[in-house]
């Protein structure tokens, strides 16, 4: 196991590095000169150089790639061109939002997709099977921010319950924009675990269970569910991994102050220090959780070493 991780940890470095080098690069390359955003339009030309040459600017690339490098190994992500505030603890600052709204929206998610799913396959009703496929289908084919549009319109403005957007009214802000989260994804689970429960259900242990004269209600529950959830395990810490590194579409749709809503800032501004922190707070989080799935999947399942 020991190794395992070192190895998961090295790989992880060297995703980081290419992570950083390519957003670093594409920065460098846009035609646009932060100086300048920094100075404003009615500054000289002299006074942008100024600005330049104070952030480094004009050195050559592999100069600003090593310095930015180096900061960043003792947690320096600099600061933002925008608001000259350090990077990283404004991405902590933004970083429970992100969290409750990745809780929520994969809490919905699994329990919506996984439900749908495992019903589908598990009941020998047509019509339930024919309704799960439906679902699927349209939460799929409907865009995430469309979905969060209706809900808006519906719970927002037509039936004022929930507030419109923002996080300003607590708790309850989150309700909208996680539901829209989950139900954007709840099909992917539903797929998995219709598709899941199937393969379990033709397994032989399963056959052995029932020549045994085991119940169906307890084959069901106790064998059956059991291993049909195991790769939903998997798709849960993946999906986990990504949604803290922001939900880009739905916060903006919402108004949810969180890091996807703060990359995307920095991205209209051109804000290459911030643009570089989401981007690698947002692979580190995806790293993560991969070493996380797979140490959890071989607790889960002892056949799978690692």
């Amino acid at each position: 196991m020991l190794t395992f991780l070192m190895r998961r940890v090295a790989w992880s470095v060297v995703v980081l590095l290419f992570a950083s080098l390519l957003t670093f690069f594409i920065g460098y390359k846009v035609p646009a000169d932060p100086a300048r955003m920094i100075a404003g339009p009615n500054a000289t030309a002299e006074t942008v150089r100024s600005i330049s040459h104070q952030l480094g600017l004009d050195q050559p690339f592999y100069v600003q790639y090593g310095r930015f490098l180096g900061h960043a190994a003792q947690g320096d992500l600099g600061r933002s061109y925008k608001t000259e505030q350090q990077v990283l603890p404004t991405i902590l600052q933004r970083f429970p939002y992100t969290l409750a709204l990745a809780l929520g929206g994969l809490a919905f998610e699994v329990l919506i997709g996984a439900s749908v799913g495992l019903l589908a396959a598990g009941t020998k009703l047509r019509v339930v099977d024919g309704l799960a496929s439906t679902f699927v289908l349209l939460t799929l084919a409907v865009p995430s921010f469309w979905l969060g549009i209706i809900l808006l319109y519906v719970f927002g403005f037509k039936y004022p319950i929930l507030p419109l957007g923002g996080a300003e009214a607590g708790p309850i802000s989150l309700l909208l924009p996680a539901l829209t989260l989950g139900l954007s994804g709840a099909g992917y689970y539903a797929r998995m675990g219709r598709a899941s429960l199937l393969e379990v259900m033709g397994e032989d242990y399963i056959r052995t269970a029932r020549a045994k004269g085991v119940s169906p209600g307890r084959v069901m529950l106790k064998h059956a569910f059991k291993n049909a959830l195991r790769p939903l395990i998997t798709m849960t810490a993946l999906d986990l991994g990504v949604l803290l590194g922001g939900a880009l579409i739905i916060e903006q749709v919402f108004g949810w102050p969180g890091i996807g809503t703060l990359a995307w800032q920095a991205v209209q501004n051109i804000d290459l220090p911030m643009i570089m922190g989401t981007v690698l707070f947002s692979a580190l989080c995806i790293v993560v959780a991969n070493i996380i799935v797979d140490v959890v999947y071989s607790w889960v399942d002892p056949r799978i070493t690692v």
